[in-house]
């Protein structure tokens, strides 16, 4: 079993930045796919980010691109989210999510939430218009 704690939310003016953190416990993330994952109110879940348990690969949703880095740390096992020149449309909870598949993988599979098998609790970020 693996839990992933989020952390690192809060309000943010815009334009500003916010880095996130998602401690994983239970399993080291170099064996895990870790993504994040947004959801704002009234709206489904959406991609945000997600890198290899290779750490070789990141992925990113199109419109976030060049925004929002994704990295990983292994010797704290732990996988950050850095969000940069940050919008009121990037307001939303931020979850993080493992996938423990050993197969391949590619965008379309990296970026469906349905691929991964553990997810955090969330963390709240706001960014007033």
């Amino acid at each position: 079993q693996v839990q992933l704690v989020e952390s690192g939310g809060g309000l943010v003016q815009a334009g500003g930045s916010l880095r996130l953190s998602c401690a994983a416990s239970g399993r080291t993330v170099s064996f895990l796919h870790m993504g994040w994952f947004r959801q704002a109110p009234g709206k489904e879940r959406e991609f945000v980010a997600a890198i290899h348990r290779s750490g070789g690969s990141t992925f990113y949703a199109d419109s976030l691109k060049g925004r929002f880095t994704i990295s990983r740390d292994n010797a704290k096992n732990t996988v950050f989210l850095q969000m940069n020149s940050l919008k009121a449309d990037d307001t939303a909870v931020y979850f993080c999510a493992a996938d423990r598949s050993l197969g391949y993988i590619d965008y379309q599979y990296i970026t469906d939430s349905r691929s991964y098998d553990y997810w955090g609790q969330g963390t709240q970020v706001t960014v007033p218009s």
